[in-house]
């Protein structure tokens, strides 16, 4: 009861304050404010969102005013200088008031509220009707990034991170699983802050399928890394928040899932909060089958050169096609807890295994249009499977100075990740039979050490200064055997066999300053990165040597941001950073494919990095039923790696090479507009000009002399515009039931060789809450017209070939979500219920990390 009598007062002086200000605005208005902002913690140093920060001025009460806190404890308001009585009330902490004197803009720093003392649970029913109103929008615009918050997404309930990023700002993903942004490649993944053993080492569809989108809070967007960030990655970064638990006592939730091709999950996320001691457990796992369609319509000359060789008899026309049938199972499972020893020192420790296993099964047809207008058919049939097991263990320190945000944060992360693969090939083409056998097995270990230190300087400035080490090392053995009547041997396919050795060591430090005067904000940074790169090559046929390599480079990456404040949400920004693209280290391994013989992919052992200078101008506008981010962007890559193609006696052959310059320039538009309470609409328009130029060199055999070969040359000057387009619109049906829409357009693309054709496809979601608010029934389709499919046309030298691919058709699927949890603050989810059309009850579980 007295619980009741607190809220409704917390209600009242809240109520009674904003009533001041708005029955003085005429003459608080003409007096000249200044923008404050602070953050609210408990005794642990976690934040406490939601509560009521009161300013009492107390010279004169019409300058009082009145503020609530954000999900991450922080606020910001515009307040006439004088002295003020600062009252802070929470629901389940004790009222505190303390004064202070304003007289510039700036940043209080941390303010620390005390728990009340546990109660029984009859607490918690008590507080159960309360709701108190805030707003929140899906995407949030910071300074040096973008934040989505995956709750908003109801299209990706009960699927997993590939579903989550078809709908996060400045992000595309291809039907096999590439993540772009704003149309580069090159994507920086991070998870926490860090790379993670639960993206494994796969590349492409395989890594995005092994994180749950139920184990996902939010993704940060950086388009534009300061340098506090690593400098690789020149498309940006991607950093994946997971969820953590910010509520007392023992929370938890399970989410079930099924659907057809089938797709079938199981993930629970729990914690337990009590004290001075947090844990969390996490952990799931599902099967999913996928059924893949290819082909490629290809015209071309075996000797494009010399198209009149007397006697030779060549290929003018060649069509392969491929219905395939894919089969994974996911296991994932992550513990760990973190201990306030003191009120100013913490440890935190984590572990995560993870296991993907998959089988396919791929046949391919072969049709030949032969130059005497006979026909010649084949076919080729691929069956393997494929395991990778990742381990990571996670150790942090952090150490609070003061109250004012001076801070010392140590973090220490191993891992390990092993992939095993086989497959078993039997082809019938060109009269010949032939069966192959094909082992690849890629084992990686890495250390990632880190060390940060800030300092507030003042109220409105901040110094950041860090040091990180982080060192890899991939073994790769790739082995391909071939059926000669008696048994298996490399016979016949002796360059194909390899082993590489990877070795990867870079040192990185960083120093960093953010400071504001008045309205105009900036942070300038600087990152030193020395890299040292070995490469051993050990073929086991020894037809291809080639030379070990040892790459050593040192680099210098700053970063510069600017704002300008017009208002309260109201600003301008400017940025600009320099970053490099090192080679993935399997694009400088020989041979890591041959499950088609007639298009091979082969690496490239002289591939050095690529640099990029990138510049954005944008302006953020957000209001109560909008929002507006605009942005400009020009990026200039020199050295630029994009895969070249070549056809050379009878193969095509698909390699990484450092191409040339690739130059864009473009306006990246933000939005979301909620017309009505029952209506929300967010939307992205990325439309940009693109400029691609280089040549490559590249050795095909002589055809007047099979002991020789000739250089061919091939260049290319790429522009042209394109775009990229997305919706979403959400619809409130009643205080239990959401629909949403999401529609995704991608415009063509020339880029080197290749010409992208568009794309688009649709995806619907609808949840409905149950068991009050302690169940989310959601159903999906993701690509409703079966229409997500990718489409490319490639032209060379005496070649044109056309090639189409889906990865896998329209599904849909079923998931129930059941939330659990007792204690303090459980409340907090219902707070927000009235706010948030596409809120699943504000589940929080997950790893405090």
């Amino acid at each position: 009861m007295n619980d009741r009598i607190e809220i409704s007062s917390i209600i009242r002086k809240r109520t009674l304050g904003l009533t001041l200000v708005l029955g003085a605005a005429s003459f608080a208005f003409a007096q000249q404010k200044v923008n404050v902002s602070g953050k609210i913690v408990d005794k642990q140093n976690q934040a406490v969102p939601y509560a009521s920060v009161t300013f009492g001025n107390k010279a004169n009460k019409q300058f009082s005013d009145a503020t609530l806190t954000d999900e991450k404890g922080g606020f910001e308001i515009g307040l006439v200088p004088g002295n003020y009585d600062v009252t802070i009330e929470a629901i389940g902490y004790k009222k505190i008031t303390s004064n202070r004197q304003i007289s510039n803009a700036g940043n209080l720093g941390n303010l620390t509220v005390e728990s009340e003392s546990s109660g029984p649970l009859s607490k918690t029913q008590d507080i159960q009707g309360v709701t108190i109103v805030a707003t929140t929008k899906p995407v949030k615009v910071e300074i040096d990034k973008k934040t989505y918050d995956v709750k908003s997404d109801l299209t990706a309930i009960g699927g997993n991170l590939q579903d989550v990023l078809q709908n996060v700002p400045s992000v595309s993903v291809d039907p096999d699983g590439t993540v772009s942004m704003r149309g580069s490649s090159n994507v920086k993944f991070l998870v926490n802050g860090k790379p993670s053993a639960l993206l494994g080492i796969d590349d492409g569809a395989n890594a995005l399928q092994s994180i749950p989108a139920d184990q996902i809070d939010r993704i940060e967007v950086i388009t534009n890394p300061s340098a506090k960030f690593d400098a690789s990655g020149t498309a940006g970064i991607l950093n994946i928040i997971l969820k953590k638990t910010t509520k007392m006592g023992f929370n938890g939730s399970v989410v079930g899932t099924l659907g057809y091709l089938p797709r079938t999950s199981l993930n629970t996320n729990l914690s337990w909060k009590k004290g001075n001691l947090t844990w969390f457990l996490n952990g799931g796992g599902g099967y999913t089958e996928s059924k893949g369609k290819n082909w490629t319509d290809a015209v071309y000359s075996v000797y494009p050169n010399y198209p009149d060789a007397n006697g030779t008899q060549f290929l003018q026309r060649g069509y392969q096609s491929t219905e395939s049938k894919n089969f994974f199972k996911n296991y994932n499972g992550s513990a760990g807890m973190v201990y306030d020893l003191n009120a100013n020192n913490s440890v935190n420790a984590s572990v995560t295994l993870r296991r993907f296993e998959s089988e396919s099964n791929s046949p391919v047809t072969y049709t030949d249009y032969l130059t005497d207008n006979t026909i010649a058919t084949g076919y080729r049939n691929s069956t393997g499977n494929n395991s990778n097991n990742g381990i990571q263990g996670d150790f942090g320190f952090d150490h609070k100075f003061d109250d004012k945000g001076q801070n010392l944060s140590f973090s220490l992360s191993l891992q390990r990740n092993d992939s095993d693969s086989q497959s078993l090939i039997d082809q019938n083409y060109r009269q010949k039979s032939l069966q192959d056998k094909l082992n690849q097995n890629t084992l990686s270990k890495s250390l990632v050490g880190k060390i940060d230190y800030e300092l507030p300087i003042g109220e409105q400035s901040m110094f950041n200064v860090g040091y990180k080490i982080d060192a890899n090392k991939n073994d790769y053995s790739f082995n391909v055997l071939r059926n000669i009547g008696d048994g298996f041997s490399t016979i016949g396919v002796e360059p194909y066999n390899n082993n590489t050795n990877y070795s990867e060591l870079i040192n990185a430090a960083y120093i960093q300053f953010k400071s504001k005067i008045n309205n105009f904000g900036y942070q300038v940074g600087l990152r030193d990165e020395l890299s040292n790169i070995t490469i051993n090559y050990q073929n086991l046929s020894g037809t291809d040597n080639i030379n070990d390599k040892k790459k050593n480079y040192n680099n210098l990456f700053p970063s510069v941001f600017l704002s300008y404040d017009l208002g309260k949400n109201n600003q301008f920004l400017l940025n600009y950073s320099r970053r490099i693209s090192r080679p993935r280290s399997w694009f400088l391994v020989p041979y890591m494919s041959f499950n088609d013989s007639q298009n091979i992919f082969k690496g490239n052992a002289d591939l050095n990095p690529s640099y990029i200078d990138s510049f954005e101008l944008g302006y953020n506008l957000s209001k109560k039923k909008f929002t507006l981010n605009p942005v400009v962007y020009f990026k200039r890559e020199n050295d630029d790696v994009k895969m070249a193609l070549a056809f050379v006696n009878g193969t095509f052959i698909t390699q990484p090479m450092n191409l040339g310059v690739d130059q864009r320039i473009g306006l990246d538009l933000n939005y979301s507009y909620d017309p009505f309470s029952w209506w929300k609409i967010m939307g992205e328009f990325d439309l940009y000009q693109y400029k691609t130029t280089g040549d490559y060199y590249y050795s095909s055999e002589d055809p007047n002399d099979p002991n020789q070969t000739i250089q061919n040359h091939v260049s290319f000057d790429g522009k042209g515009n394109s775009a990229r387009i997305r919706m979403s619109n959400t619809f409130k049906i009643d205080k239990t039931f959401n629909i949403q829409l999401q529609g995704n357009y991608r415009a063509a693309q020339i880029e080197g060789a290749n010409d992208n054709k568009a794309m688009y496809f649709v995806n619907l979601g609808a949840t409905k809450t149950i068991w009050k608010g302690d169940g989310t029934i959601a159903f999906n389709i993701q690509d409703i017209f079966n229409t997500r499919s990718r489409n490319v046309i490639q032209t060379g030298n005496g070649f044109t070939r056309e090639s189409f691919m889906q990865w896998s058709p329209r599904q849909f699927s079923l998931s129930l979500t059941y939330r659990f949890k007792q204690g303090e603050k459980v409340d907090q989810p219902k707070r927000k219920k009235d706010i948030n059309a596409n809120d699943q009850g504000g589940e929080d579980q997950g790893p405090p990390m």
